[in-house]
């Protein structure tokens, strides 16, 4: 029996998909945003969620570099130019965005609250192991956004440990449902990350010398080389614009605290 109703036929092709019961798998078939559209039958009911790309982070000899474009993007559209990704949580830890902004910066937020809240209560501060912890539980309780494609977070958290044998940095990524990885030297995520990968990957392996083994000035020259690939292969990660005065935000975690590179400083690094 034929029917031309449009729901029955969304069914049909759900049936008809090889899916070997994976709802991961069938959400990679059919998008949350086409299956919404579908249903709807208006293509204009499902507004583009601002994005924003590109972040990365490595370590170095005195701490960890975190490194992110300015631009947010609305599907093909620029949204803003001037976009803050590199957000600080304490006074030793920050959190990268990559993602949906609104839902990126509540998570900062809360986050940001939460571990100031144990800190005069408890009179100490939170663990390493309880702060990675805590954003997987915010990325994990972001799950019913992601499954309708208008809320995917993937961030890269960075901390400065004093507790450890040896002191350092540490960098955090996570998946979209909140695992959560600790990296040995690097990490990168956003549309523009496969290119920053494998620069990072070179430069690590077969480079002057290992990423920790860096100066800052290198870190810093490195990190606008990277962006600046990412920018070159993905129109969504902005690149350096001199003429409007829009450079990468960069900050350094290192043991005395955070600090944000300067826009001087990086216009006088030659790319």
């Amino acid at each position: 029996m034929k029917t031309s109703d449009p729901g029955s036929q969304n069914i049909q092709t759900f049936i008809q998909l090889e899916t070997r019961g994976d709802f991961f798998e069938l959400l990679q078939k059919i998008s949350p945003q086409s299956l919404y559209t579908n249903l709807q039958g208006n293509a204009s009911a499902m507004p583009v969620p601002t994005q924003a790309t590109t972040i990365l982070a490595f370590k170095y000899k005195d701490g960890v570099v975190v490194a992110a474009d300015r631009r947010a993007t609305s599907g093909n559209f620029i949204v803003h130019e001037h976009a803050d990704k590199v957000l600080e949580i304490d006074e030793h830890s920050v959190l990268a965005l990559s993602g949906v902004p609104a839902m990126a910066f509540e998570m900062a937020h809360i986050l940001e609250h939460s571990f100031r809240y144990f800190r005069r209560s408890q009179l100490q501060e939170l663990s390493i192991e309880a702060k990675v912890r805590a954003l997987a539980q915010l990325i994990k309780n972001n799950l019913p956004l992601i499954m309708q494609g208008v809320g995917v977070v993937v961030p890269i958290f960075v901390t400065y440990d004093f507790k450890s044998l040896e002191p350092g940095g540490k960098v955090f990524f996570y998946d979209a449902l909140g695992a959560q990885f600790e990296v040995a030297d690097y990490s990168t995520t956003g549309s523009g990350s496969l290119a920053v990968r494998s620069l990072l990957y070179y430069e690590n392996r077969w480079g002057a010398k290992p990423l920790v083994q860096r100066d800052e000035k290198e870190v810093l020259m490195l990190a606008l080389r990277c962006l600046d690939c990412a920018a070159e292969a993905d129109t969504a990660t902005g690149g350096i614009n001199a003429r409007k005065h829009v450079y990468p935000m960069i900050k350094l975690i290192r043991k005395d605290g955070i600090t944000q590179v300067p826009d001087s400083t990086l216009k006088e690094i030659k790319l």
